[in-house]
Parts: C-alpha cells; sequence; structure tokens
C-alpha cells in the first residue's frame, strides 16, 4: 500500500546533527526561515530557501533526504493552483517566489518533525505553554491526539484509493474524500470524549458570592 499523507510527518530515527541539535534551536531556525519567506517573498529568497532545505536534508542523513520530494506527490495540484493564479495575475517572478517560499517552508517545517520524536515535542511544546500560562497538560494532550490522528487519516486514505482501485475506480476524489471526512470526525468526537474524560474541556468553577450579613 503506498503510504498516505500523514506518513509524511513520521519521525526519522538518526544520529546527525540536525537530530542532536536542540529542540529550542531549530525552533528558532524554523522561525527565522519563515519570517525570511514570509516578509521577503521573491524568487531568489525562494529559491535560496528550496536550496538551503535540501542542505538541511543531506545534513539529517539520507533516509531523510529520500523523503524531500515526496510531498509533491501529494500536494503538487495545490502549488499548480497558486503557481497558476500568481503566474496570470500578478508576475511570473511572483509565482516562483510564492510556489518556492510556500513548499521550503513546509519542508522545513517537516524537518522539525522527521527529526524530533514525538515525546521531546510534547515536552518542549508543554515547556512553552506553562511558559505563558496555557496548561501544559492541555496542549500537550491536543498535539499528542494531532500526531496520532495523522496515521490513521494516512491508513485510511490509502483504504479508500485500494477499495476504489478494487472497483475499478481508479481516480474517485470524491469517494476518498468522503471517506476521510467521515474518518476525521469519528476521530475529532474520540478526541472531544477523551478531553472531557480528562477534564480538559471543563470551564474553571466559579466561586459562589458570599452570602451578606443580615441584620
Amino acid at each position: 500500500m503506498n503510504p498516505g499523507p500523514g506518513a509524511l510527518l513520521a519521525w526519522i530515527p538518526g544520529a546527525s546533527p540536525v537530530h542532536r541539535a536542540p529542540l529550542w534551536l531549530k525552533y528558532l531556525v524554523l522561525v527565522a526561515l519563515g519570517l525570511l519567506g514570509t516578509v521577503w517573498r521573491t524568487a531568489p529568497v525562494g529559491l535560496g530557501l528550496l536550496l538551503l532545505s535540501v542542505a538541511l536534508y543531506a545534513l539529517a542523513g539520507r533516509a531523510v533526504l529520500r523523503t524531500w520530494a515526496t510531498p509533491l506527490r501529494f500536494w503538487w495540484w495545490i502549488l499548480l493552483l497558486l503557481g497558476t493564479y500568481q503566474w496570470f495575475f500578478v508576475s511570473p517572478p511572483a509565482a516562483v517566489g510564492l510556489v518556492a517560499c510556500m513548499f521550503a517552508l513546509v519542508q522545513c517545517a517537516r524537518l522539525l518533525l522527521l527529526t524530533t520524536p514525538t515525546s521531546e515535542l510534547l515536552d518542549g511544546l508543554s515547556a512553552a505553554a506553562a511558559a505563558v500560562r496555557i496548561p501544559p497538560e492541555r496542549t500537550a494532550l491536543v498535539l499528542a491526539l494531532f500526531l496520532r490522528t495523522l496515521p490513521e487519516l494516512s491508513a485510511s486514505w490509502g483504504r479508500s484509493r485500494e477499495a476504489a482501485a478494487a472497483r475499478g475506480l481508479k481516480r474517485a476524489p470524491l469517494r476518498t474524500a468522503t471517506s476521510l471526512g467521515v474518518m476525521a470526525v469519528a476521530r475529532a468526537r474520540d478526541a472531544g470524549d477523551a478531553m472531557a474524560a480528562r477534564g480538559l474541556l471543563a470551564e474553571p468553577a466559579e466561586h459562589p458570592s458570599e452570602p451578606r450579613a443580615t441584620r
């Protein structure tokens, strides 16, 4: 079975410098590149970010580098639509800059997930949430449920494609989207039940006002 989109975010173990880099440094680099690609969304910047993403993937090891172009199998049509619109309604350099910057930043964000264990991501997010006075257990649970949902949606996507192919429907985007929609709704309900069972959706109880003393 071909891997679905969720498999693109699975952690790949390794001992490269990118794997060993501290989580705060990975986030700092990602934020800096995100600001660069968002503020200066030009063709030279976009192409430079693409080359930088390839270099970072190569630095992370061959196993990670082999996955660099894999997202194009699933997201090529989004890039094509955005690039075509920019090409005809703005300018060709603007189209190259937008598509290159967008894909490069997505690749850099993927690299964070590919080279960082889930437990380390959860610990880092919990520490950051506690620093800004957000309940760390709530944020960690939300991220854990999100990361667990992606592989399940990916497996459902693959099963839907196989079922459509077995019926002679090589391309059935509506059927696949319907199946994924049903799966996503079911997972969302399960996630809500899990959070409610842990009391994470309950509003803090208001203290009743003290009764006034009667004379």
